[in-house]
């Protein structure tokens, strides 16, 4: 693979401090379960710390970069066209509940487009990465979106109301992680992802992998930033996709 920049090097050594925090509570939810309080309090708590370490070691090596973030929202530096974008811990009610499908996800936009991405899944240690222009990456081998061209034969994945909304015979997910949902288009787990009214932090990532894997997605500039309609997919099913959700 080509040499990952300093800026990706900073995005992967933050997730790494970070995803110890996310697997140390993870094992302690199963425990809450059975508790009468009940682990959303506790899962709260470790959203709102993975965000602080990420913010804390994004900070230390490029002190004037801006943010936008899940929980804190924007928070303006000196640089305000250079933005790191965080969802940290996209999935938080698989969280919840103890199952193991969830990811942080951390993108750099730099001028309005989205330069870097990592999207980390710290429990499978699963780590999907991109730069523009430089290729997809899953734990260091170059991913590519798949190349099924029968529509049939294809695997998606969208929230509830596309499950509802959708052509009734494609084989079809709801998993709960945009993020992850995003990564796996690109690595061609899954072929196409279609989500409404979105936030940024869960697909600016995603957006850039699926992109530099070779496949399509939809310009979502056009949207504000928590009300996103997003669509992705490989470039041979994109437009067969789209056809089956003109009325989604």
């Amino acid at each position: 693979m080509n040499s990952i920049s300093p800026n990706l090097n900073i995005m992967i050594k933050a997730c790494e401090k970070a995803s110890k925090v996310i697997i140390r509570d993870f094992g302690e939810v199963e425990n809450l379960q059975v508790a009468k309080k009940g682990p959303r309090d506790f899962v709260t708590k470790t959203d709102k710390r993975v965000e602080e370490i990420l913010i804390e070691e994004l900070t230390k090596a490029k002190k004037n970069y801006s943010f936008i973030t899940e929980e804190s929202g924007k928070i303006e530096n000196k640089d305000k066209d250079k933005i790191w974008i965080i969802d940290p811990i996209d999935g938080t009610t698989n969280f919840l509940h103890g199952i193991p499908h969830f990811a942080i996800s951390i993108a750099l936009k730099i001028e309005n487009e989205i330069k870097s991405a990592l999207i980390h899944d710290p429990i499978k240690n699963e780590i999907f990465f991109a730069e523009k222009n430089n290729g997809a990456y899953f734990n260091n081998h170059r991913i590519r979106v798949s190349n099924k061209s029968d529509i049939e034969d294809c695997l998606f994945s969208s929230n509830p109301e596309g499950l509802k909304t959708i052509y009734p015979n494609l084989n079809i997910r709801n998993s709960g992680c945009t993020a992850l949902d995003l990564a796996y288009v690109g690595s061609g787990r899954l072929d196409g992802f279609f989500h409404n009214k979105i936030n940024l932090w869960d697909i600016a990532a995603g957006v850039l992998i699926v992109k530099e894997a070779g496949g399509t997605t939809n310009d979502f500039s056009k949207y504000k930033e928590n009300n996103i309609n997003i669509r992705a997919a490989s470039t041979n099913i994109y437009t067969k996709m789209m056809e089956k959700l003109s009325n989604f």
